[in-house]
Protein backbone atom coordinates (compact mmCIF):
# COMPACT_ATOMS: atom_id res chain seq x y z
CA UNK A 1 0.00 0.00 0.00
CA UNK A 2 1.16 3.82 -0.40
CA UNK A 3 2.22 5.45 2.32
CA UNK A 4 0.94 9.49 2.65
CA UNK A 5 4.09 10.53 0.97
CA UNK A 6 3.54 8.53 -2.12
CA UNK A 7 0.00 9.37 -1.83
CA UNK A 8 0.74 13.09 -2.62
CA UNK A 9 3.89 12.55 -4.66
CA UNK A 10 1.40 10.60 -7.15
CA UNK A 11 -1.66 13.71 -7.00
CA UNK A 12 1.24 15.79 -7.70
CA UNK A 13 1.82 14.20 -11.28
CA UNK A 14 -1.52 13.76 -11.98
CA UNK A 15 -2.22 17.43 -11.43
CA UNK A 16 1.06 17.83 -13.34
CA UNK A 17 -0.28 16.10 -16.01
CA UNK A 18 -3.67 17.12 -15.79
CA UNK A 19 -2.59 20.60 -16.59
CA UNK A 20 -0.05 20.18 -19.02
CA UNK A 21 -3.22 18.54 -20.99
CA UNK A 22 -4.84 20.67 -20.88
CA UNK A 23 -2.31 23.67 -21.97
CA UNK A 24 -0.98 21.90 -24.30
CA UNK A 25 -3.77 20.88 -26.19
CA UNK A 26 -7.52 22.79 -27.34
CA UNK A 27 -10.29 21.00 -27.91
CA UNK A 28 -11.04 19.00 -30.93
CA UNK A 29 -13.06 20.37 -33.76
CA UNK A 30 -15.00 17.75 -35.15
CA UNK A 31 -14.29 15.66 -38.65
CA UNK A 32 -13.81 17.22 -42.58
CA UNK A 33 -16.50 17.25 -44.78
CA UNK A 34 -14.59 15.91 -47.90
CA UNK A 35 -12.36 13.17 -46.35
CA UNK A 36 -14.26 12.41 -43.17
CA UNK A 37 -10.92 13.02 -41.12
CA UNK A 38 -11.46 13.46 -37.78
CA UNK A 39 -9.96 17.03 -36.90
CA UNK A 40 -7.22 17.10 -34.02
CA UNK A 41 -6.75 19.07 -30.86
CA UNK A 42 -4.40 22.21 -31.08
CA UNK A 43 -1.31 22.02 -29.42
CA UNK A 44 -1.43 24.96 -27.10
CA UNK A 45 1.46 27.32 -25.85
CA UNK A 46 1.83 24.26 -23.05
CA UNK A 47 3.09 22.27 -25.94
CA UNK A 48 6.33 24.07 -26.37
CA UNK A 49 8.24 21.70 -24.73
CA UNK A 50 7.48 19.09 -27.25
CA UNK A 51 8.44 21.59 -30.33
CA UNK A 52 11.53 22.29 -28.90
CA UNK A 53 12.70 18.58 -27.61
CA UNK A 54 16.60 18.25 -28.17
CA UNK A 55 15.52 14.90 -30.47
CA UNK A 56 13.69 16.50 -32.54
CA UNK A 57 16.40 16.53 -35.53
CA UNK A 58 16.88 12.98 -34.51
CA UNK A 59 13.48 12.14 -34.96
CA UNK A 60 12.24 14.53 -37.98
CA UNK A 61 15.50 15.96 -39.58
CA UNK A 62 14.13 19.45 -39.53
CA UNK A 63 17.29 20.40 -41.57
CA UNK A 64 16.80 17.01 -44.23
CA UNK A 65 13.12 19.08 -44.37
CA UNK A 66 14.65 22.68 -45.14
CA UNK A 67 17.28 21.36 -47.75
CA UNK A 68 14.43 18.80 -49.43
CA UNK A 69 12.54 22.09 -50.14
CA UNK A 70 15.45 24.04 -51.57
CA UNK A 71 14.37 27.73 -50.31
CA UNK A 72 16.63 30.39 -51.81
CA UNK A 73 18.31 33.43 -50.68
CA UNK A 74 15.58 36.41 -51.18
CA UNK A 75 12.27 34.78 -51.16
CA UNK A 76 10.00 35.46 -49.17
CA UNK A 77 8.29 32.15 -47.04
CA UNK A 78 5.67 31.88 -44.64
CA UNK A 79 5.72 29.69 -41.59
CA UNK A 80 2.23 28.74 -40.95
CA UNK A 81 1.68 27.63 -36.85
CA UNK A 82 4.91 28.59 -36.44
CA UNK A 83 4.60 27.84 -32.36
CA UNK A 84 8.17 28.76 -30.50
CA UNK A 85 9.93 29.31 -33.72
CA UNK A 86 11.73 26.37 -34.28
CA UNK A 87 11.38 26.33 -37.98
CA UNK A 88 11.08 29.80 -38.58
CA UNK A 89 15.24 30.72 -37.54
CA UNK A 90 15.64 27.91 -39.74
CA UNK A 91 13.92 29.73 -43.40
CA UNK A 92 15.03 33.08 -41.54
CA UNK A 93 18.17 31.66 -42.20
CA UNK A 94 17.58 29.74 -45.84
CA UNK A 95 16.55 32.60 -47.04
CA UNK A 96 19.04 35.59 -46.07
CA UNK A 97 19.26 39.00 -45.39
CA UNK A 98 17.40 39.64 -48.61
CA UNK A 99 14.29 37.34 -48.10
CA UNK A 100 11.42 37.30 -45.63
CA UNK A 101 9.93 35.11 -43.44
CA UNK A 102 6.27 36.08 -41.85
CA UNK A 103 5.91 33.83 -38.41
CA UNK A 104 2.15 33.50 -37.72
CA UNK A 105 0.15 31.77 -35.56
CA UNK A 106 -3.05 31.67 -33.82
CA UNK A 107 -2.36 32.13 -30.34
CA UNK A 108 -0.55 35.07 -28.96
CA UNK A 109 1.33 33.02 -26.66
CA UNK A 110 3.26 31.14 -28.84
CA UNK A 111 4.39 34.59 -30.80
CA UNK A 112 5.77 35.74 -27.14
CA UNK A 113 7.79 32.69 -26.94
CA UNK A 114 9.18 32.99 -30.75
CA UNK A 115 9.53 36.99 -30.18
CA UNK A 116 11.86 35.85 -26.86
CA UNK A 117 13.55 33.19 -29.05
CA UNK A 118 14.35 35.67 -32.34
CA UNK A 119 16.44 38.27 -29.48
CA UNK A 120 18.16 35.93 -28.05
CA UNK A 121 19.52 34.86 -31.65
CA UNK A 122 19.58 38.49 -32.63
CA UNK A 123 17.19 37.48 -35.31
CA UNK A 124 14.61 39.81 -36.43
CA UNK A 125 15.54 42.19 -39.43
CA UNK A 126 13.75 39.45 -41.81
CA UNK A 127 10.90 37.90 -39.95
CA UNK A 128 7.89 39.24 -39.22
CA UNK A 129 5.47 38.22 -36.61
CA UNK A 130 1.88 37.63 -37.34
CA UNK A 131 -1.11 36.66 -35.23
CA UNK A 132 -3.69 34.69 -37.96
CA UNK A 133 -6.87 33.45 -36.95
CA UNK A 134 -8.75 29.81 -37.09
CA UNK A 135 -9.75 31.22 -40.51
CA UNK A 136 -7.53 33.66 -42.00
CA UNK A 137 -3.79 33.78 -42.46
CA UNK A 138 -3.73 37.44 -42.58
CA UNK A 139 -0.72 37.49 -44.80
CA UNK A 140 -0.25 40.02 -47.78
CA UNK A 141 -2.10 39.07 -51.21
CA UNK A 142 0.23 36.95 -54.05
CA UNK A 143 3.57 37.65 -51.74
CA UNK A 144 4.64 34.31 -50.83
CA UNK A 145 6.98 31.53 -52.55
CA UNK A 146 6.62 29.04 -49.82
CA UNK A 147 3.86 28.71 -47.17
CA UNK A 148 5.05 26.01 -44.53
CA UNK A 149 2.75 24.21 -42.31
CA UNK A 150 4.68 22.16 -40.24
CA UNK A 151 2.39 19.51 -38.65
CA UNK A 152 -0.38 21.79 -38.53
CA UNK A 153 -2.80 21.89 -41.16
CA UNK A 154 -4.47 18.25 -39.21
CA UNK A 155 -5.03 20.80 -36.36
CA UNK A 156 -6.53 23.53 -38.37
CA UNK A 157 -10.13 23.99 -37.10
CA UNK A 158 -11.87 25.33 -40.55
CA UNK A 159 -9.57 23.88 -43.01
CA UNK A 160 -11.29 24.71 -45.96
CA UNK A 161 -11.68 28.58 -45.32
CA UNK A 162 -7.88 28.77 -44.29
CA UNK A 163 -6.83 27.12 -47.68
CA UNK A 164 -8.64 29.87 -49.23
CA UNK A 165 -6.52 32.32 -47.06
CA UNK A 166 -3.47 31.12 -48.02
CA UNK A 167 -4.29 30.16 -51.82
CA UNK A 168 -4.65 34.43 -52.08
CA UNK A 169 -1.02 34.86 -50.60
CA UNK A 170 0.76 32.50 -52.76
CA UNK A 171 2.04 33.96 -56.15
CA UNK A 172 1.25 32.48 -59.36
CA UNK A 173 3.91 30.00 -58.95
CA UNK A 174 3.99 29.48 -55.12
CA UNK A 175 4.02 26.33 -53.29
CA UNK A 176 2.44 25.16 -50.14
CA UNK A 177 3.73 22.37 -48.21
CA UNK A 178 2.69 20.19 -45.35
CA UNK A 179 4.96 18.39 -43.12
CA UNK A 180 2.76 15.61 -41.20
CA UNK A 181 3.20 12.65 -39.46
CA UNK A 182 2.49 9.74 -42.02
CA UNK A 183 -0.56 7.78 -41.44
CA UNK A 184 0.24 5.17 -43.51
CA UNK A 185 3.40 4.31 -41.10
CA UNK A 186 1.53 2.44 -38.28
CA UNK A 187 4.97 2.44 -36.25
CA UNK A 188 4.92 6.39 -36.40
CA UNK A 189 4.45 6.93 -32.54
CA UNK A 190 2.12 9.59 -32.52
CA UNK A 191 -1.59 9.23 -32.52
CA UNK A 192 -3.66 8.59 -35.08
CA UNK A 193 -5.61 12.31 -35.70
CA UNK A 194 -1.99 13.76 -35.16
CA UNK A 195 -1.17 11.90 -38.89
CA UNK A 196 -2.34 12.69 -42.47
CA UNK A 197 -2.12 10.33 -44.97
CA UNK A 198 -0.93 11.13 -48.77
CA UNK A 199 -4.72 10.39 -50.21
CA UNK A 200 -6.72 12.56 -48.04
CA UNK A 201 -4.72 15.66 -48.11
CA UNK A 202 -5.06 15.02 -52.16
CA UNK A 203 -8.64 14.82 -51.29
CA UNK A 204 -8.62 18.02 -49.10
CA UNK A 205 -6.26 20.21 -50.59
CA UNK A 206 -7.57 19.59 -54.56
CA UNK A 207 -10.95 20.19 -53.07
CA UNK A 208 -9.86 23.96 -52.19
CA UNK A 209 -8.21 24.81 -55.74
CA UNK A 210 -4.80 22.91 -55.37
CA UNK A 211 -2.75 20.89 -57.57
CA UNK A 212 -0.92 18.27 -55.84
CA UNK A 213 2.99 18.24 -57.13
CA UNK A 214 4.25 15.36 -55.26
CA UNK A 215 5.23 13.63 -51.92
CA UNK A 216 9.18 13.94 -50.87
CA UNK A 217 10.05 11.23 -48.38
CA UNK A 218 13.27 11.62 -46.68
CA UNK A 219 12.20 11.86 -43.55
CA UNK A 220 11.81 9.63 -41.01
CA UNK A 221 8.25 9.82 -39.27
CA UNK A 222 6.94 12.23 -42.07
CA UNK A 223 5.67 13.14 -45.26
CA UNK A 224 6.45 16.65 -47.42
CA UNK A 225 3.50 16.88 -49.21
CA UNK A 226 4.07 19.69 -52.14
CA UNK A 227 0.77 21.36 -53.22
CA UNK A 228 0.88 24.48 -56.26
CA UNK A 229 -2.08 26.70 -56.25
CA UNK A 230 -4.27 25.86 -59.40
CA UNK A 231 -4.86 28.33 -61.78
CA UNK A 232 -8.64 29.74 -62.18
CA UNK A 233 -10.33 28.30 -64.73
Amino acid sequence: MMNNRARSALLVLILVAGTWAATAFLHAQGTHPVSGRRIASVMGAGGAAWLDRPEREREEAPSKAIAALKIGPGQTVADIGAGSGYYTVRLADAVGPTGRVFATDIQPEMLALLRTRLADRKIGGNVELVQGTPTESKLPDAAIDLALMVDVYHELAQPQVFLRSIKRALKADGRLVLIEFRKESEWVPIREEHKMSVRDARLELEAEGYTFDRVIDVLPWQHILIFRPRPAS
